[in-house]
């Protein structure tokens, strides 16, 4: 556990190489590479990448700004934010007008937003990542215009029935690892959702009573609520939490609520006591890992995984670098040149020239590690032609014009981009908190660990990473997924800072300070802590075995979806989203936030909505 990764030293934000014969060593290769999908350490939202901005945030950027550069460069569309949504609004905007020029400009590193992409080599096999959006939920439910966007780019979803490699991990199944902090002892189970409950829990560190009470909840079909209609009975789940359904209308020992506290992490950012029981019953679970119980006998209409609504598509839409995969065909499509080859297949190893991405010569320009600090028409807004962007990089103040601006950034930071929008709309642009959370990768030379314990995901409810997964099983064009136990692998391990009794905009706010203020250190050691205790005994060691670390850091991350227990049920165009995105003259709004939707449809949604407002 004192021992370092032997291949390399981490600061937050910066992979140092310690040698380079040592990357042929066996281990991942040097990362000090101008490709940012290949950086490890703490990578995503760095405080590097955000120090302007939090200047701005504050009051104090424009007290003393930096010295301006020379001239003002010219377009016809500046894209402020470089993620799915402001891509896809370049591309929008380029299909109503070919000859269009267009500058887009982001603040970190790479480009895609939370479609991050991880690279990893081992032994000269190159292994790939999502470091943040994950799959194409449910594309067959997706809006004409997403689907649209999908066949342009070559995306067909049924490819994906041939690539997601289902048999890989079959035999294998779930464990659950207790903590001894949380629960008194430390252990492993496997089988957890597939070996009767009562043997399940038989040796889980609980007393008699808990052991009981979980058995009877996971197993029992009851009604709860016998004398409420349908309608009456959703009413009343969408404003208890599941926590208090579980404690109050369920009866479950309050002693066992650590155990299923964790569970909501992924999937809403927050525990079991901040997410409504409807929202649980009818979403469920992508991963099928969680059973969440207590609805079996309720007769509650339509709810996912429950057995009463299957879902429209299974989990399995996924490149193996994620929604990243998106993001590099629309730069292919944007930046001819950028991305080499012409399918969906063929993007995922394709090798991106980042110094293509802003030469002068494109037509569509996209820069990185570019802060946008101001927009704003040059006149008065109702008859200004122009509008004028100021934006940091590289330590200097810049400023370009254009005909239109999209600001495809987060809803928080707009107010403080564009001020001259009406003072209703900041504060309705200012409602939502963004979802913190961490997507580590921790690559290891091998999975026989998780063969060994009959598993390929583990929860662990009261550690810092509640949930362990090997990664899903695609392979496509030439890349080849590591199907074999013998193959090394980049496990995905999330947290999620939360604040158990919090508001959920107050647990979120909570979360981004945390996550501020922890350093790459205490991430990748509890990264080792966890593995070390819950796969050591099937012969895992961390001082070996880890071979890279990449921290993918979101402290903004998801965009905020309505609460029922927290938030109004707004009227029709009434919603904060619907009043915060409304166009400004020649200043239009696109991103999930607008959507209200952490999801990459409502990123293309909006972007096409954006773009039709102003053209």
């Amino acid at each position: 556990m004192t021992r370092r990764i032997p291949r390399r030293d981490f600061l937050d934000g910066v992979a140092v190489t310690i040698g380079a014969a040592l990357a042929s060593a066996g281990g991942a290769l040097a990362a000090t590479t101008p490709n940012p999908p290949a950086e490890t350490g703490l990578v995503g939202q760095t405080n590097a990448a955000y120090a302007i901005a939090h200047r701005l945030r504050d009051g104090t950027f424009w007290t003393g700004p930096p010295q301006s550069g020379g001239g003002v460069e010219r377009y016809d569309l500046i894209v402020a934010g470089g993620g799915i949504s402001g891509l896809a609004s370049a591309y929008y905007y380029r299909r109503r007008f070919p000859e269009a020029r267009v500058l887009v400009l982001d603040n970190l590193d790479d480009f895609g937003g939370h479609a991050r992409r991880n690279e990893f080599r081992v032994r000269r096999r190159l292994l790939l990542a999502n470091g943040g959006t994950q799959s194409l939920e449910e594309p067959s439910e997706y809006s004409s215009v997403a689907k649209a966007l999908l066949r342009d780019l070559g995306i067909e979803p049924k490819k994906f029935y041939a690539y997601y490699r289902a048999s890989t991990y079959r035999g294998l199944g779930n464990g659950v690892f207790y903590d001894r902090e949380t629960f008194g002892a430390e252990r492993f189970e496997a089988g957890f959702g597939q070996r009767p409950w009562a043997e399940f829990f038989a040796n889980a560190p609980f007393a008699p009573g808990v052991r009981a009470s979980l058995t009877r909840v996971f197993t029992e079909r009851v009604d709860y609520l016998p004398h409420r209609s349908i309608a009456q009975k959703r009413a009343l789940l969408a404003r208890t939490s599941y926590a208090d359904f579980l404690r109050g209308v369920v009866r479950l020992d309050e002693r066992a609520l650590p155990f299923l506290q964790t569970w909501t992490h992924d999937f809403w950012g927050m525990g079991i006591d901040a997410v409504p029981a409807l929202d649980v019953y009818t979403s469920g679970d992508d991963y099928g890992v969680f059973p969440y119980p207590g609805f079996s006998g309720m007769d509650l209409g339509d709810g996912v995984g429950h057995g009463s609504k299957p879902r429209s598509d299974p989990y399995i839409f996924h490149f193996p670098d994620g929604n990243a995969s998106v993001a590099r065909l629309l730069v292919r499509a944007l930046v001819p040149g950028s991305i080499p080859g012409r399918t969906m297949e063929d993007v995922v190893t394709a090798i991106c020239d980042y110094g293509a991405l802003d030469r002068p010569a494109n037509a569509v320009r996209v820069r990185l590690r570019a802060t946008v600090v101001r927009a704003r028409h040059r006149g008065a807004p109702a008859s200004a032609k122009d509008v004028e962007v100021a934006y940091v990089r590289d330590g200097t103040l810049h400023h370009a014009v254009a005909s239109h601006c999209v600001l495809a950034c987060w809803n928080t930071m707009i107010p403080y981009i564009a001020p001259e929008l009406p003072k209703a709309q900041r504060e309705a642009l200012a409602y939502g908190v963004k979802v913190p959370l961490v997507y580590t990768r921790v690559v290891i030379p091998h999975w026989e660990p998780f063969r060994k314990l009959g598993i390929r995901q583990f929860v662990a409810p009261g550690s810092y990473y509640p949930y362990v997964g090997l990664d899903f099983p695609v392979s496509i064009g030439s890349y080849e997924f590591p199907g074999e136990p013998s193959q090394p692998m980049a496990l995905f391990l999330l947290h999620t800072p939360c604040s158990p009794g919090l508001p959920e905009r107050a647990q979120h706010r909570a979360g981004r300070a945390e996550l501020y203020a922890t350093p790459f250190s205490t991430l990748e050691r509890n990264a080792r802590k966890l593995l070390a205790a819950a796969l050591g005994p099937a012969g895992f060691d961390p001082a070996r075995d880890i071979l890279a670390v990449t921290v993918n850091r979101w402290a903004h991350g998801y965009a905020y979806e309505y609460n029922s227990l927290y938030d109004p049920d707004w009227a029709p165009g009434e919603s904060p989203a619907e009043r915060g995105r409304k166009t400004f003259h020649r200043i239009a709004i696109a991103n999930s936030d607008a959507a209200a939707s952490a999801y990459t449809d409502a990123a293309i949604d909006q972007a096409h909505r954006a773009v039709a407002s102003l053209v």
